[in-house]
């Protein structure tokens, strides 16, 4: 094991060093036509806009930087945000997150021309690498009644927000489903001591039929896979080589990455240049945050934080991280996403006055203007060898 990471990390050294390329894998050679990027989507300002609508039923009122009153969405809209991402449970009796919920979202994403991402917790609440609770409904059956289960609810809330006209441009099968899915039916284990112990196929059956549902829907839709451990080289390793040897169809890897549990900012551009030159995958970072006021976090771990926490430190810390996406080799960094804004404490109102906090100007050095000044659109429309407009 020790040989193997140490192999690895030389690996990585030689890649990061441009020297040689003998080490690629062959999904790694990307090529595209002139004027073209390897992706449909634009680059992803994102963020989990999940429970914005209950905020807003319980009566909140939100305002600007500048304080104008507006919604959250054109709040985030005005600053550039272009991507939300709504999270739906099986039976959401605590967190709200069911279809009907989902359906408002959607139509609201739409109307503010966000770009949708998709988020199937496969649970009735939280899920994550703490805990991936079987959904109650699915607990007497045999472990082949809920793989057919799970595809039928994957399928009908895909295509429930496709005949509404709503459909989702990405979706992910699983929240940080690092340690499995649908426990204990599919959980995974890593480590001598537990591995065998790990139930590698049922997840991967489980994940493989939320996928094969999406695909059912519309072959247009890509399936990402959402992980935490954003800056662990050898667990990307580890599961990933798992998705590869059960042939797993996907087409994104999403990471979770926050400070005080996945690494340095050093530790995320080494596990996204890996993972992309390894398993030849675009990348995005779904899930980040950072407090604007002290968490106690860092200070438990009698560890230093790699920023203030302050409103400034919050938004730079996302700055930070879109700069490490952004620089992804081959274009294949898609994105970063905000969990959670409307949050206390790491979101982009302050608790009191429900004031935008610096935060929601973080891309606007990236996206603006919105507009060309001078009339003509981002995107030429003309013909080969015509001049286009300055």
């Amino acid at each position: 094991m020790k040989q193997c990471q140490y192999m690895k990390k030389i690996f990585l050294s030689i890649m990061l060093a441009g020297s040689m390329v003998a080490c690629k894998s062959p999904q790694s050679d990307v090529s595209f036509p002139k004027g073209q990027l390897p992706f449909d989507n634009p680059y992803a300002f994102g963020l989990d806009l999940s429970f914005v609508n209950r905020a807003e039923h319980a009566g909140a009122v939100y305002y600007d930087i500048d304080g104008t009153e507006k919604s959250p969405w054109q709040i985030f809209a005005d600053h550039g945000y272009n991507w939300g991402r709504l999270m739906v449970c099986n039976e959401p009796s605590r967190l709200g997150q069911g279809l009907d919920n989902l359906l408002e979202g959607a139509r609201k994403l739409k109307e503010h021309n966000y770009h949708f991402a998709l988020d199937f917790m496969m649970a009735d609440g939280w899920s994550n690498p703490m805990t991936q609770p079987m959904p109650k409904s699915f607990k007497d059956m045999s472990h082949a009644e809920r793989v057919a289960a799970f595809h039928d609810y994957v399928y009908h809330v895909v295509s429930t927000l496709d005949e509404n006209g709503v459909c989702p441009e990405i979706v992910q099968v699983g929240n940080e489903i690092s340690n499995g899915a649908f426990w204990p039916d599919g959980r995974v284990y890593y480590g001598e001591e537990k591995k065998h112990l790990s139930h590698w196929k049922e997840f991967t059956e489980y994940i493989s039929a939320g996928a094969k549902a999406i695909r059912e829907v519309s072959p247009s839709i890509r399936v990402m896979l959402h992980v935490d451990f954003g800056g662990d080289l050898d667990f990307t390793d580890t599961f990933f080589t798992k998705m590869q040897e059960c042939n797993m169809d996907y087409d994104i890897i999403g990471y979770s990455f926050y400070p005080w549990s996945h690494g340095t900012l050093m530790d995320l551009r080494d596990n996204l240049y890996y993972t992309i030159k390894k398993f030849g995958k675009p990348v995005i970072v779904i899930e980040t945050g950072y407090y604007s006021e002290p968490s106690g976090y860092f200070e438990k771990k009698g560890e230093r934080g790699p920023l203030p926490e302050t409103p400034e430190g919050q938004k730079e810390w996302f700055q930070a991280v879109n700069e490490i996406v952004m620089a992804a080799p081959d274009h294949m960094g898609l994105g970063v996403f905000w969990w959670e804004p409307m949050f206390a404490g790491r979101g982009f109102f302050d608790d009191r006055t429900h004031v935008a906090k610096p935060i929601v100007t973080a891309f606007e050095k990236y996206a603006f203007p919105l507009d060309r000044f001078d009339g003509n659109p981002r995107i030429w429309d003309f013909e080969p060898g015509e001049k286009p407009a300055n």
